[in-house]
This record gives structure tokens, C-alpha cells and sequence, in this order.
């Protein structure tokens, strides 16, 4: 048997062992230092231009990563990796992209000094379930009865790393009252906060302190025309996802007419059809009608008639938030088995109200009251495009972050006080076995301790010697029965001092952290098991075949 059998002639080239990690590694480093900056109170913010010239400034770790177009396939797992952390928790995208590039920087280097691949990935996943342990041992906090404090502290220390940490205190309070009067339970009897039912409006003009809520779900658009009324209430809402326009025949259909008078018929009955259509809507007892298609003039002098608002171009969005609100159906044709066309009254949704208001320079319809689950909406102001953007980016972190602190119960300290404790806690455990895998959970605790590094260079202090500080404090709450309080010790970067954040009210939803440490875990031993890396060169001529 021949060698060449053994090793197939690939036409591509091929990469194996190290050199593969390495690059890795390096590709993975790169992204990550792109987001480190941005981590913390005191993180600076990014400016991304895009290929048609869009400018978006943000320091939200997820946003900038799909903004970015990364080629390496390695360093594309790191961006879903944030898109999943933002899905999942809504807040920690930053860290969790740090935390895994810095799990992988470490483990490059000890693959260099001979130690098996397979052999750190049990370590790592060794060191992961002990850290997840720990912290729903040792470090949580349950907040039984949730005041408004801590959600506010929450909120607010989502915020802090954002453009509007200068108003946290107001935004904080909108934030958790917008989360609050959402709340509803669902048929198995659990609480739930649906915050997708939180619409967010951004309308130029006024400072961000001029920002609102609003009671009712807000829909950007305005009646689609001026003799409609201002408010219909109670409102039976009927949710449209086709034109009513004038039915035009379908493509490809010939008529062959032989008498002209015959034409002008066909033509009053297009017309006919979509009259009838909106006389079966009123007649079911509509009187609020949103399509997220087009209605023509001929069409709305029948809804102002009837008196009964009318909404074009909804956005899909809007409408299916708005169809769970009120307890709609969308509906998608008025075609029933029969091959008759009918409006059932029970897809229609109900409200108290629907109004139109003005806001800044714009009509929106507010839909008030609705039957189901209360809708809200804020309605940001700021001054400029970007800066709107940016509050909107900050305002759904912090709504997921009390979302999550409402429903898991529970909060550990900010600050770098949890990487820390974890830190001390695994490499105490590293010492306690007697296999390989000591030395991969000796990085692992050594890789958490990036969080507090980067948040005290980020503020412009000494790293080294606070976290040096705050390892010892740690130490001392973990051996030490008495000192036991200490575990909540993070850094004030403010100040550049340790304090105890938990009192400082520097507090996170204890989750955020667990699924911080899962995720990045699992995408640094994602990117760890690849030894060999084939690229395919693209063949000429395959179109011909």
C-alpha cells in the first residue's frame, strides 16, 4: 500500500497541532482586547462604522461583536458566544468574551509545556462545576421579598458601564417600575416578567432626565387617516397581516371579455371585495383595525364612517406583542374551509382604550389597558441619534438584569469580588489533587482573576497591588470563621479602595455570574479541541457540471 493512500492529496492546506492552537489563541485574543476596554464603570465606549458609513457608538460587548466581521472561524465562536450570553442573561457579554479568551490563553500555554489537550478539558470542566457550586453555596445572597432596593442596585450596576451611568438613580427607578408592571403569571402559576411586553420609543429632543413610562403598549405610527377619531374605548383590536387594498387578479389570469360593460363590472367588484372584507371587521364588532400591510384611501373612508381607528404598517414586532397583550389573533386571511370568506369575532383582542397622542414631533396609538398581560412603554429622549441608540442598549441590559434578579431570587456582590473568591477557593482546591488536572484548575482560578485585573486598569489604578488586596481578603474570608463577611470585599474603583459591595449595593443577579463562567468554559474547550484545521481551496469549473 502506498503512502500517498495514507495521506490523501486535499486541495486546500492543512494546519495541525500547534500552530493551529496558536493562532487560535491569538484570534481569540484580539477580539477579546477589542471589548476589554469596556469593561467596568469607568469602560470607554467604541465607535463602529460600518460599510455604508452607519456610526454606532456603544460599549455593549454583544453589539460591538456582531457589529465586527470577523473571518476566524475560532474567534466567530467567541461572538456567539456573546450573542448567547445577551440572549440568555441580557448583561456580562463583556466579561464572558474576556473570561474565555483569557481560559484559553492559559491553556495554550500549558499545552506547550506537554500537557494533553483532553487532560486540561477535564480540569476545566472540573474547575467549572466546583465554581458554579460554590457560588450558589457560599457567595449568593437571597433577597427574600424583593424590595425595590436591591432590583435598583441591580439595575444600577448594569447601567454604571454605560453612557447613562451619570443618571442611574433615574433610570434605575424606570427600569425596575417598567419591569414590575409587567408582571404576570403564567397557567403553571409561576411569575413570570415578560419584558419583551416593554416597549422601548426613542423620540429626539429634551435631555435623558425628561425620559418617561408610559402606561399602554406604543405603537410608532399614527392613524392612517385625519377623520378617524382621537380614542375608542373599550377597544376590540383586530390584528391584519394582508392589504386591504383593491384585490387586484392574480398574475397569469386571463379574462376574455367581449362586451366592455363587462370590464367595468370586474372592476366594481374588485372594489366590492375589499368593501366587503371591511364590512365582515365592523360587523364583528371591530373598532381598532392594525395591518402591517397598506390600506388605500378608498378603503379608509369606510373605517372613518364607522368611526373605528386604523393603523398601516404596523411593524411585525409591534404587532405580535400587541396580538399577546389583548389576546388577538393575527390574522393572516379571511379564506375559512368552506372557500368563503369570514372574520371570526373571537380572534378580535380587547383594551380599555386605544388613543393617539402626540410625542415629541410624532403621533403614536397607544393601546391602554389591555386584557392579558399589562403592556408599558418608555419613551426615551436625548439629544442626538446615537446617544438614543446607546440608552436603549442600556436600558434592555439593565431590564433583563431585574428580570433575572425577580425571578432567580438571588444576587452576589459586584466588583470582582465572586472571580476573586473563586480564584482563591479553586486554587486551594487545585492543591488538594493529586491528578493532572491540578494544573488546569490552577489556570482556571488564575483566568478568573482577569475580570478584577482588567477593571482596575480600566479605572486608571494599580492593578496589581488591589487585586493582590483583594485575593488577601478572600483568603481570610475563607479560612477565618469569624471574617466569613469578607467574601463580599470588590473593588470601589471610584476611589481605588476595597469595599464591601454587597452594603455598597454593587450587586448582580447570581445567575449572570454562573452562566458567565458555563459559557466562557464552554467555548474556550470548544476552541481547545481543535487540532487541525483544513481550509478547502474552491474549485474552478463546478458550475459547468
Amino acid at each position: 500500500m502506498s503512502i500517498s493512500a495514507q495521506n490523501p492529496d486535499i486541495s486546500g492546506e492543512r494546519q495541525s497541532g500547534q500552530d493551529v492552537r496558536t493562532q487560535n489563541v491569538m484570534a481569540c485574543q484580539a477580539v477579546s482586547n477589542i471589548v476589554k476596554t469596556s469593561l467596568g464603570p469607568v469602560g470607554l465606549d467604541k465607535m463602529l462604522v460600518d460599510d455604508i458609513g452607519d456610526v454606532t457608538i456603544t460599549n455593549d460587548g454583544a453589539t460591538i461583536l456582531r457589529m465586527l466581521e470577523v473571518e476566524h472561524p475560532a474567534a466567530k465562536v467567541l461572538v456567539e458566544l456573546a450573542e448567547l450570553q445577551d440572549r440568555e442573561v441580557g448583561d456580562g457579554t463583556t466579561s464572558v468574551v474576556i473570561v474565555a479568551a483569557e481560559l484559553l490563553k492559559r491553556a495554550n500555554d500549558l499545552v506547550r509545556n506537554k500537557i494533553h489537550p483532553t487532560s486540561i478539558i477535564s480540569g476545566y470542566r472540573l474547575a467549572m462545576r466546583e465554581a458554579c457550586k460554590y457560588i450558589e453555596e457560599k457567595l449568593v445572597t437571597k433577597v427574600e421579598k424583593l424590595g425595590k432596593v436591591p432590583l435598583i442596585n441591580c439595575a444600577k450596576t448594569s447601567m454604571s458601564s454605560k453612557l447613562i451611568s451619570g443618571d442611574s438613580d433615574f433610570f434605575a427607578n424606570l427600569v425596575v417600575d417598567a419591569v414590575l408592571s409587567v408582571k404576570m403569571t403564567n397557567q403553571r402559576g409561576e411569575i413570570k416578567y415578560p419584558i419583551k411586553g416593554i416597549n422601548i420609543l426613542k423620540a429626539h429632543g429634551q435631555s435623558a432626565r425628561d425620559s418617561y413610562l408610559l402606561n399602554g403598549y406604543a405603537l410608532n405610527t399614527g392613524r392612517a387617516a385625519q377623520g378617524m377619531p382621537l380614542r375608542v374605548s373599550p377597544a376590540k383590536i383586530a390584528c391584519l397581516d394582508f392589504n386591504l387594498q383593491k384585490t387586484k387578479m392574480q398574475l397569469g389570469v386571463q379574462v376574455v371579455v367581449n362586451d366592455p360593460r363587462e370590464l367595468e363590472k370586474i372592476r366594481q367588484r374588485e372594489a366590492d371585495m375589499t368593501k366587503e372584507r371591511i364590512e365582515k371587521l365592523l360587523k364583528a364588532g371591530a373598532n381598532v383595525i392594525l395591518t402591517t400591510k397598506g390600506i388605500d384611501d378608498m378603503a379608509l373612508k369606510y373605517f372613518v364612517e364607522a368611526g373605528a381607528i386604523a393603523v398601516r404598517r404596523v411593524r411585525k414586532e409591534d404587532m405580535r406583542h400587541v396580538a399577546k397583550a389583548t389576546g388577538a389573533t393575527l390574522v393572516t386571511t379571511f379564506a375559512d374551509m368552506e372557500g368563503e370568506e369570514t372574520f371570526d369575532p373571537a380572534h378580535l383582542g380587547s383594551a380599555e382604550e386605544v388613543v393617539e397622542e402626540r410625542i415629541a414631533d410624532d403621533d403614536v396609538v397607544l393601546i391602554k389597558g389591555t386584557k392579558t398581560s399589562s403592556a408599558v412603554s418608555l419613551i426615551l429622549r436625548g439629544a442626538n441619534d446615537y446617544m438614543l441608540d446607546e440608552m436603549e442598549r442600556a436600558l434592555h441590559d439593565a431590564l433583563c438584569i431585574v428580570k433575572r434578579t425577580l425571578e432567580s431570587n438571588t444576587v452576589v456582590a459586584g466588583g470582582g469580588a465572586v472571580e476573586s473568591a473563586l480564584s482563591v477557593y479553586l486554587e486551594h482546591l487545585a492543591t488538594t489533587l493529586g491528578s493532572r488536572e491540578q494544573l488546569a484548575i490552577a489556570e482556571f482560578a488564575d483566568a478568573l482573576l482577569i475580570i478584577p485585573k482588567v477593571l482596575a486598569v480600566n479605572a486608571a489604578k494599580d492593578a496589581t497591588e488591589l487585586v493582590a488586596k483583594l485575593r488577601a481578603y478572600h483568603h481570610t474570608a475563607q479560612t477565618k470563621a469569624d471574617k466569613k463577611h469578607y467574601s463580599s470585599m470588590g473593588l470601589d474603583l471610584v476611589n481605588g479602595t476595597i469595599r464591601n459591595n454587597l452594603e455598597a449595593g454593587v450587586i448582580e443577579p447570581a445567575m449572570s455570574k454562573v452562566k458567565i463562567i458555563q459559557f466562557a468554559t464552554e467555548a474556550a474547550i470548544t476552541i481547545l479541541r481543535i487540532d487541525d484545521m483544513i481550509k478547502l481551496v474552491k474549485e474552478d469549473g463546478q458550475g459547468d457540471e
